[in-house]
């Protein structure tokens, strides 16, 4: 009598050749689609606990295959290509100890300001709320919630000595470094 690790081993070679038919009309590369077969009886393998024969197989493998291919192209999106290193000959970066003191300064000035203002500003500005959802959390009325925030805004601007837009990011020093042109 067969074991049922026999009978799933002879099942799943028997898909070979209808998951290879699938993966290369996926692909239309051959060696690619070969790669995705193996990845697919790979993962059929380590999971062939969670099948319960009897079922249908090729709907179970064919859908393995599917979730991987997909898997692989979501990966792909998130790859860049830099073969000859240009990219990361180029890329540069904020040094991060700038984002932390100015966290520090903006937690101490946050710390400075009225508790009916950094309660409003940090539930608009930092939890997402609408200016409707805060007036209700703070048992006030709309228009109070909004001149919360706004005298919450500026008095950090002048804590912090916020003139404009300029004032956020890179200081004029390492700006250049950090947007430097990718074309040559």
């Amino acid at each position: 009598m067969e074991t049922k690790g026999n009978d799933f081993k002879r099942e799943l070679l028997s898909m070979l050749p209808s998951l290879r038919a699938f993966a290369i009309s996926l692909i239309g590369r051959h060696d690619q689609a070969d790669d995705l077969v193996q990845d697919t009886i790979m993962k059929a393998w380590a999971k062939q606990e969670q099948f319960e024969m009897g079922t249908n197989m090729k709907a179970w493998l064919f859908t393995i295959l599917r979730n991987e291919l997909y898997s692989k192209l979501r990966k792909r999106g998130r790859e860049v290509q830099d073969s000859d290193g240009l990219f990361t000959e180029n890329l540069a970066q904020h040094p991060s100890q700038y984002g932390s003191l100015d966290m520090q300064d903006f937690q101490r000035a946050l710390e400075k300001l009225p508790s009916e203002q950094r309660e409003a500003i940090v539930l608009v500005g930092a939890s997402g709320f609408s200016y409707e959802e805060a007036a209700e959390i703070c048992g006030c009325a709309l228009g109070t919630i909004k001149s919360r925030v706004n005298r919450a805004r500026l008095r950090l601007q002048e804590l912090l000595d916020v003139s404009g837009e300029s004032d956020y990011g890179p200081d004029s020093v390492s700006a250049p470094l950090t947007s430097r042109s990718f074309a040559s």
